[in-house]
């Protein structure tokens, strides 16, 4: 590669890659100097390029120091340093921390050494400056929903294309019993990103609470313009999840909005998430009716706010209500608590009163 060779292709990593032309010279002439020490163990000399033509040249150079520069009487170095009076005596302009340069530029071997550096040195700009773009485009989507092209699989994860990076999607972050094919678009939300030497690592999943408070926003318009307000979101994958919406204009309806027409909008999300169920309740700055809500499909609930530090709360329920309030397995309790972010304790009227409460009394 000739100094013509490498301007042509420095020009052209500038132009496709965006890499300031300043960089790759800098890089190049750190490289070229490293190997130049390591070949001939100079220990004062540097590279320069001619930017115009390319063309490299390597010198070695004295700094200029004091005549009796060391006040231990060790004197001066005599392979990086020249007196103050020896140098005046070749440039009489020379003062103390200036140097002075002479060409050792190799003949032999120089040259395949430097198209040897040159290669690397742009492969590796290049990499660096394709790692810093996707970092740009991808490294602040951590919490975000974006759609990707399954291409690969192993036995623990999919390997998804984003466009400019893969990301991975782990099975177990999959809503359990979905089927996922080869080559088809999906859905994905970014559960972490961390950037490292390696490249961009980015987690994905289809399990998390967030993805489905990404789905929401995508489909009800009035979450995204901010007439609906989403409080929080509690799931149990692949079972039901439950959304706490609300809005501050009262002429909106914020559950008929995430349902809409027909069911239309909550159907794109049921669908993206294979019939999941899912309870849209509404917030209320009341604690006892925020819990009440969230317990849905339980009704005719009876709330009681025993610590509000504490955040912990009794619900006294009887009938099929009871059973409806809890759950299979306990899983309507625990997404309700999760959804307030209080402990709910469920019990019925005569569970209540063994335990010394009269609710009656006590609500009143």
């Amino acid at each position: 590669m000739n100094g013509k060779e490498f301007l042509k292709a420095v020009e052209t990593v500038e132009k496709e890659k965006g890499i300031s032309r300043e960089i790759i010279f800098e890089a190049m002439e750190n490289a070229l100097m490293a190997a130049y020490k390591r070949s001939t163990g100079s220990p004062n000399s540097k590279v320069v390029i001619d930017k115009k033509t390319g063309v490299i040249k390597v010198y070695s150079y004295l700094t200029v120091v004091e005549d009796d520069k060391d006040e231990d009487g060790d004197g001066i170095d005599l392979d990086i340093e020249i007196s103050l009076t020896e140098a005046r005596k070749r440039d009489k302009t020379l003062n103390i921390g200036d140097t002075i340069d002479t060409e050792v530029t190799p003949k032999e071997e120089f040259g395949r050494v430097a198209t040897s550096t040159a290669k690397q040195v742009l492969i590796q700009k290049i990499r660096e400056a394709e790692r810093n773009s996707i970092m740009e485009d991808l490294g602040d989507k951590q919490d975000e929903l974006l759609i990707g092209t399954v291409e690969l699989e192993d036995t623990d994860n999919y390997y998804i294309n984003l466009g400019r990076s893969n990301g991975i999607l782990p099975k177990k972050e999959c809503i359990p019993g979905e089927k996922i094919e080869m080559n088809s678009q999906i859905k994905v939300y970014v559960s972490k990103v961390d950037a490292n030497n390696k490249g961009l690592f980015i987690l994905l999943s289809r399990t998390h609470y967030g993805f489905i408070k990404r789905l929401f926003e995508l489909e009800i318009p009035e979450i995204s313009d901010g007439n609906v307000l989403l409080y929080s979101v509690a799931r149990d994958a692949g079972n039901r999840s439950k959304v706490a919406v609300y809005s501050e204009n009262n002429r909106i309806d914020p559950i008929g909005a995430c349902i809409g027409e027909r069911g239309s909008r909550i159907a794109r999300i049921l669908e993206e998430i294979h019939g999941e169920k899912i309870d849209i309740v509404k917030y209320d700055k009341d604690p006892a009716i925020f819990i009440e809500n969230a317990l849905s499909p339980a009704k005719n609930l009876k709330v009681l706010i025993m610590d509000p530090k504490k955040q912990e709360a009794l619900v006294v329920a009887d009938g099929d209500n009871f059973s409806l309030a809890i759950g299979k397995k306990g899983s309507n309790a625990k997404l309700a608590s999760r959804l307030t972010r209080y402990k709910i304790d469920i019990k019925t009227v005569e569970q209540a009163r063994e335990s010394g409460i009269n609710f009656r009394e006590e609500s009143e």
